[in-house]
C-alpha cells in the first residue's frame, strides 16, 4: 500500500518557530475546551493528552477540506517514508480523494492488489469493514498497511457493478518497480516508467544510454498507471526529452506570490527521437506533468485515456517531535498554463482498456509511431 503520488516538494524549510494565533482570534477558548474536557469527560484515565494535541492539529488541517493537506503523526509519517522509499509491506496500490470518494489511483506491477484484479477509478467504501467516508488517505494507508502474511478486507465499488463487493487481500513486501524498456519492431523503444521513484533518475540514465546505444530510432513512452513520485524526479527524466530552456512546469501559487518555472538546462539526448505517449486514469502528478509538457512542448500525440487529475503540489513540513504536516502549497500548470488539477489531461486518440492480454493503447501507440 503507497501514497506517495501526490506531487511532494522536500528540502525546504522546516517548521521550528512558535507562532501566535492572529489577534482577532481568541486562542484561549481551546485552553477552555481542554480544561473542560479534563474535568468532566466520564473517564479521565482515558484521555491521551498528546492524542489530543494530535487530533486538534489534524482538526485544524480537516476544516480547509483539503484531502492533501493533512498532519502525520509520528508512526504514520515513518509509514510515508517508507512509501517514498519505494518498499514496503502492504497491498502495492496508489489510493487517492477524487469527487470527495477514497479511490484506487492505480495497483502497482505484480502486487497483490494487481493480482486480485484491482483497478484505476475502483471506489474503496470500506476498509475491514470501516466506512471510508471523510477517511483520509494517510488514514486509509495506516488501516490497508501491515506486515507480510497478514490479510485485509476491502470492500470496492466499480461502476459496471450492480453493488459494492469485497475483496481480501494478504500483504506481502512491496519492491515498487521504477520502469522498464525493450525494444519493438525493430526500431521503437518502448520505456514503461511505474513510478517517480526516489531510484528512477538512475535507473533512467542506463535506460536512456542503452537506448541510444541501441537501434531505436523512436520511443513509445508508457505512463499509464503511473500515480507519480517524487517530481525532482519527473523533472530530470523529463529533461531528457526537450531542448534547453523549455518549460516542463509551472508552480502557480495563486495570489500568494509569482509562479514559478522549471525549465531544462541543456538539451536532452532523447529530444531528437519522434515520440508518442500512453495515458490513462492511472496516471497522475508527477506523470501528468510529464505528459502535459510533452503535449505542449512537443506537440507529442497522447493516446488512451483521460488522466487523474492531481495536480496539487504538497509541501512536506517536519515538527520537533517526527510528526510532518502535509500542506497544499500550490497547482501545477503544463507549459502552456492549462491547469491539471481535477480536469486531468485529454488524450488526442481515446481508447478504452479492454480485459485480458490484448493491449489495443499500445497497439495504436506503435501504429502511429511507425509513421513518423
Amino acid at each position: 500500500m503507497s501514497s506517495f503520488g501526490l506531487g511532494i516538494l522536500f528540502g525546504r524549510s522546516q517548521i521550528t518557530c512558535q507562532v501566535c494565533p492572529p489577534e482577532n482570534l481568541d486562542f484561549s477558548l481551546f485552553w477552555e475546551a481542554w480544561q473542560m474536557l479534563g474535568e468532566k469527560y466520564i473517564e479521565p484515565q482515558k484521555i491521551d493528552n498528546q492524542k489530543v494535541m494530535y487530533g486538534a492539529i489534524s482538526g485544524m488541517l480537516e476544516s480547509l477540506g483539503d484531502p492533501y493537506t493533512v498532519f502525520m503523526d509520528p508512526e504514520k509519517s515513518k509509514i510515508f517514508s517508507e512509501d517514498i522509499s519505494g518498499r514496503f509491506e502492504g497491498v502495492g496500490m496508489e489510493i487517492g480523494i477524487r469527487k470527495g470518494e477514497l479511490q484506487v489511483i492505480a495497483p502497482l506491477e505484480g502486487t497483490p492488489a494487481q493480482k486480485a484484479g484491482l483497478k484505476t477509478g475502483d471506489i474503496i467504501v470500506k476498509i475491514n469493514g470501516k466506512a471510508s467516508l471523510d477517511m483520509s488517505v494517510e488514514e486509509a494507508v495506516s488501516l490497508i498497511r501491515g506486515p507480510k502474511g497478514t490479510e485485509v478486507s476491502l470492500n470496492i465499488f466499480r461502476e459496471e457493478w450492480e453493488e459494492s463487493r469485497d475483496i481480501k487481500l494478504v500483504r506481502e513486501v512491496i519492491d515498487v518497480p521504477s520502469l522498464k524498456w525493450e525494444l519493438k519492431e525493430g526500431d521503437i523503444a518502448y520505456i514503461k516508467i511505474y513510478h517517480f521513484t526516489e531510484r528512477a533518475s538512475y535507473e533512467f540514465n542506463d535506460v536512456a544510454r542503452e537506448i541510444l546505444d541501441s537501434p531505436a530510432k523512436k520511443i513509445v513512452l508508457d505512463l499509464r498507471n503511473n500515480p507519480g513520485g517524487y517530481l525532482e524526479v519527473a523533472q530530470n527524466i523529463s529533461g531528457w526529452f526537450f531542448k534547453k530552456d523549455q518549460i516542463i512546469a509551472i508552480e502557480d501559487f495563486g495570489e500568494k506570490q509569482e509562479g514559478k518555472e522549471y525549465r531544462t538546462e541543456k538539451d536532452g539526448l532523447l529530444s531528437g527521437y519522434p515520440i508518442v505517449c500512453l495515458i490513462n486514469g492511472g496516471t497522475a502528478s508527477g506523470a501528468e506533468i510529464m505528459a502535459g509538457a510533452l503535449k505542449d512542448n512537443r506537440d507529442t500525440t497522447l493516446i488512451g485515456e483521460r488522466s487523474f487529475g492531481k495536480g496539487l503540489i504538497q509541501e512536506l513540513f517536519e515538527l520537533r517531535d517526527g510528526s510532518r504536516l502535509k500542506i497544499t502549497i500550490a497547482r501545477w500548470l503544463t507549459p502552456k498554463r492549462n491547469s491539471i488539477s481535477e480536469k486531468g489531461i485529454e488524450p488526442d486518440i481515446e481508447i478504452k482498456t479492454v480485459e485480458g492480454d490484448q493491449d489495443p493503447q499500445l497497439e495504436k501507440a506503435i501504429e502511429v509511431i511507425k509513421n513518423f
